[in-house]
């Protein structure tokens, strides 16, 4: 599915079901707690932290979809085509590091 796809599925979303957005800096600072939450998560699975009970019931999954839902949010909110923004990075990055990472010793 594109991301056009995605964002017009999630204001479909906010219009029949969710009443209305949230406002920007609120959904800014949904986006920064739900970030958090992957971080956790990756911390203690993939990082040094110890896991409490409480963690192993985490999906990261789910968490990295909240962080897009909210993502998408923001897009709809902004006027941002989301689909074209990403596009034009994957050209910029494709262009910029054509060979550097196949030229780094560190990844071989």
């Amino acid at each position: 599915m594109e991301i056009t796809n995605l964002q017009q599925q999630v204001d479909e979303w906010i219009k029949t079901i969710g009443v209305r957005y949230f406002n920007e800096l609120t959904n800014m600072a949904m986006l920064t707690e739900e970030v958090g939450e992957v971080a956790r998560i990756i911390a203690r699975k993939y990082g040094e932290q110890s896991e409490k009970d409480s963690d192993r019931t985490k999906d990261l999954g789910e968490e990295l979809a909240d962080v897009l839902f909210v993502t998408l949010c923001l897009a709809n909110q902004t006027g941002t085509d989301l689909q074209q923004a990403f596009d034009n990075k994957m050209k910029k990055k494709t262009e910029r590091d054509f060979d550097r990472h196949q030229n780094n010793d560190k990844l071989k």
